[in-house]
């Protein structure tokens, strides 16, 4: 049994990475959007409503920009502002029925294989492959959060 090298897997999650980020030009050009408004839609997909505060703080953008950003994405179907149910000063931008009708046929096909990948990985090993994404995310999240404070 050998003992998979700690460089080897970090090597083989940036080229993950770097393959995703290819796939994410890919499926904003076939969409006509840019990539900061597929990480929004990605942004909704996966924590659902968000306030336009939360959706520029997980971008990283400013008030003026994640409303136009918001503005051209409700403009071309992506996503609809509703008000907020427990706050009247806030509106929830969430995915519009046409951003969840039919994903592209390429981005469906993804998500299938990832899911015939995961279902392939014993059920023994996949606490610990969970536990290292987790990982691996919260330690790029906190690497943005410092380039973001200097």
């Amino acid at each position: 049994m050998t003992t998979e090298e700690p460089s080897a897997m970090a090597a083989a999650l940036q080229r993950f990475g770097l393959e995703r980020d290819r796939l994410r030009a890919a499926l904003a050009s076939q969409a006509g959007i840019s990539p900061a408004d597929l990480d929004a839609l990605e942004h909704l997909e996966a924590d659902g409503p968000l306030t336009q505060r939360e959706l520029g703080e997980r971008l990283w953008l400013t008030s003026g920009a994640v409303t136009m950003l918001v503005d051209r994405l409700e403009r071309g179907g992506w996503v609809r502002r509703r008000p907020h149910p427990a706050d009247r000063r806030s509106t929830l931008v969430e995915l519009s029925g046409q951003a969840t009708a039919a994903p592209p046929p390429a981005l469906a096909d993804y998500h299938a294989r990832v899911r015939s990948i995961a279902s392939s990985v014993p059920a023994s090993q996949r606490p610990a492959i969970r536990a290292f994404l987790g990982a691996a995310a919260e330690a790029a999240a906190a690497a943005s959060r410092e380039i973001r404070r200097a």
